[in-house]
């Protein structure tokens, strides 16, 4: 399985949009500090086509380690939650089902 990293966003930004490797990749970087810095402060990111970002709270919990059987305290944490959107959700059910272009 590939991945999109940093580095490949910034090479298309670069190609795409004809910026320098060293503007492309600050881009791109701010980019992802932009989101981050949002969802630190607990707001939403929607990004249109993608999907929408938020950041929830999962409370404690009680769980059991497989190997042992000994009861684990999880404690309370803020997780990302990621939505795709309509629009994302509809192209990739295309592509999985073979009907893309038809």
């Amino acid at each position: 399985m590939k991945s999109l990293t940093k580095a490949k966003l910034a090479s298309y930004v670069e190609d795409e949009v004809g910026l320098e490797a060293p503007l492309a990749m600050a881009l791109v970087e701010h980019f992802f500090e932009e989101i981050t810095v949002a969802l630190e402060k607990g707001e939403e990111v929607k990004l249109f086509g993608l999907g929408n970002f938020s950041v929830r709270q999962k409370n404690a919990r009680m769980a059991r380690n497989p190997r042992s059987g000994e009861s684990v305290k999880i404690p309370a944490r803020k997780v990302v939650n990621f939505q795709t959107s309509t629009t994302l959700r509809k192209l990739l059910n295309q592509l999985s089902c073979g009907v893309h272009g038809a």
